[in-house]
């Protein structure tokens, strides 16, 4: 299935999911993150706010596990550039204010940022994944764009409410391939292309 079609079905998908479905695929998500990652080594850890109008993964809950119980790594996230369409790291921390962008994101109101090619991990958020770690998001690029300006280690881990497909039809190379996806159920390892 292509894209556009992927994105249409999964948007309807998750905003469909009811606050307590919600609650209860973040929870095990989060929870299966902690279980498949050694997070003593990640110094700069990535991750998107959610939306909420479109009832994303609450990171939140990642967020404040992280502070409790691993309190050497910077959180950072996302502030999109609309003039550039790039997304730029910045550092969060419990006394961090925020305010919503034109897309009703929460984003830091501080300018502290931080260059992604010292970025250890980021979670990418994803309405699909196929098992070869392609994802399907809003259809801006605005993660393909800053991955590629992450670290070839860097460890990228999608998220996402759902089992991924088997295949997406139209991926292309500006595509970045995830190595993790996790969704409520369990973690995969993204399968290279034959």
């Amino acid at each position: 299935m292509r894209k556009s079609e992927l994105r249409q079905n999964y948007l309807s998908k998750q905003k469909a999911l009811s606050p307590q479905d919600r609650g209860v695929r973040s929870a095990a998500i989060s929870e299966i993150l902690f279980e498949t990652f050694d997070l003593s080594q990640i110094e700069y850890l990535h991750l998107f706010l959610p939306i909420e109008k479109f009832n994303e993964i609450n990171t939140r809950l990642i967020v404040e596990e992280v502070w409790r119980t691993h309190p050497h790594i910077q959180i950072l996230v996302p502030r999109v550039d609309f003039s550039s369409d790039d997304i730029k790291s910045l550092s969060f921390t419990p006394d961090t204010n925020l305010a919503k962008n034109a897309w009703h994101i929460d984003e830091p109101t501080h300018d502290e940022f931080v260059d992604a090619e010292i970025v250890d991990m980021v979670l990418v958020p994803g309405l699909c994944f196929d098992s070869g770690g392609h994802r399907v998001g809003y259809g801006k690029g605005f993660y393909d764009r800053f991955l590629k300006r992450c670290r070839a280690d860097c460890k990228k881990v999608g998220l996402t409410y759902f089992e991924p497909v088997d295949k997406i039809d139209d991926t292309h190379d500006g595509d970045v391939r995830l190595d993790i996806i996790i969704s409520p159920d369990r973690m995969y390892r993204s399968v290279p292309p034959a």
